[in-house]
């Protein structure tokens, strides 16, 4: 795998090959950036279950927990 390089003050473009620590380093990257999109997912579809739940628990008149009242905004 190759990586460009340019250099700004002069121009030149340059390609070299990534060093085995590099590649080593960009696979740890992109599974910490997985990781965080999973992350991210999850804490969005569990702020939507709990709003669906204390929308649900207020139709029906039931008692809400404390995380339930705080998704709702006034």
């Amino acid at each position: 795998m190759t990586k460009t390089i340019i250099d700004l003050k002069t121009g030149t473009i340059t390609e070299e090959e990534y060093t085995s620590e590099e590649l080593a380093q960009k696979e740890v990257d992109k599974d910490i950036g997985e990781a965080f999109d999973i992350e991210q997912r999850n804490a969005k579809q569990a702020k939507a279950d709990l709003k669906a739940s204390a929308k649900a628990k207020l139709i029906s008149g039931e008692a809400l927990t404390e995380d339930e009242a705080n998704t709702i905004v006034l």
